[in-house]
């Protein structure tokens, strides 16, 4: 592993200790979660709290790996990661603003990476971290097995104006989501990142069975929000009838959407399905009461950006998806 450059020294790095976050209850991490909370709800719009409570849920029971960074008696800094199937991700990754530099960020780095390659048969690790500091250029720890994406996270005013006029190609139909799609979402999630930047970000885009757990992740906990059907949509080819794009919504927040996921089937693409799921998800957050909504793009994905920039979303915040896989 890489140690940090000598300008990176901190001298508040010298005055802090880790602890393995098992070792602590739910009350000592408070402070740190409550600063984290409105750090999300003051940068992105974006209502933290039940993440955090489910933080705590597991942090109660002892079952949480990852590690808090102390000053004295104080939390200041905290991450925890999930292990399966030789598959590592860091869950969340956030030090409170005083103690917020590239040193003490780096050790709890460090320290959460040395733990997942310690784990039996982990091969890759994966993150996407909101809340770290200079996401686009920082040392990092097994700089030979990493890779950087830049993100980023958009934000447009509802309702969208002028509206995005409706346009429904011939032969395909704009049905409301129901999760008995889910499989067809999975195949069609599949189909459509073979070869796709995201799909090295997020190796579940790769097959239909990790594409599905994906999509599991999405609908049932709140790590992308609570999601809403409602706002959710699929297009269904008439005449091959199967699915071929989908739309996924959720809030975040009691006034603000989040569109999860879109995609269009690679030999549908070009023929405005993207943007009619887009406008009726947009068109159902807004009809919610939603004052706007956000999501994320990868930034080489030009195509995606250049629709989302001529809808009317704006870049809120750059950050960046981290991928450490040995070569």
């Amino acid at each position: 592993m890489a140690a940090l450059p000598d300008r990176f020294a901190d001298p508040l790095r010298q005055h802090l200790s880790l602890v393995d976050l098992r070792d602590l209850s739910e009350e000592h991490l408070q402070p740190l979660l409550d600063e984290e909370t409105e750090s999300w709800r003051t940068g992105l719009d974006w209502d933290f709290r039940p993440s955090a409570d489910l933080v705590r849920r597991f942090v109660h029971l002892r079952a949480l790996n990852g590690y808090v960074l102390m000053s004295g008696a104080s939390v200041v800094g905290y991450s925890y990661y999930l292990a399966e199937d030789g598959k590592g991700l860091i869950g969340d990754f956030y030090v409170r603003s005083p103690y917020r530099t590239l040193a003490t960020e780096g050790q709890l780095l460090d320290a959460v990476l040395d733990a997942m390659w310690k784990t039996p048969g982990m091969r890759r690790i994966e993150t996407q971290l909101m809340m770290i500091g200079s996401p686009l250029d920082r040392p990092v720890p097994y700089t030979r097995w990493f890779r950087s994406y830049p993100r980023r996270f958009l934000e447009a005013t509802l309702p969208i104006m002028p509206p995005i006029p409706s346009h429904e190609p011939p032969g395909v139909q704009f049905l409301p989501w129901h999760e008995k799609r889910q499989d067809d979402a999975a195949k069609l999630l599949a189909m459509s990142y073979r070869g796709h930047i995201d799909s090295q970000i997020n190796d579940q885009y790769r097959s239909p069975a990790g594409a599905r757990r994906f999509l599991n992740n999405i609908v049932q906990y709140p790590g992308c929000g609570a999601f809403f059907g409602s706002a959710s949509f699929i297009a269904w080819d008439r005449v091959n009838h199967n699915m071929c794009g989908v739309s996924l919504a959720s809030l975040v927040a009691a006034q603000t959407g989040h569109i999860t996921q879109i995609c269009v089937g690679p030999s549908h693409q070009g023929r405005g399905i993207g943007c009619e799921l887009l406008r009726r998800s947009l068109t159902a957050l807004a009809a919610h009461g939603c004052n706007n909504a956000s999501l994320t793009v990868t930034a080489a994905n030009e195509s995606a950006l250049r629709l989302y920039a001529r809808v009317g979303f704006r870049s809120r915040r750059e950050f960046a998806a981290y991928v450490w896989e040995p070569r």
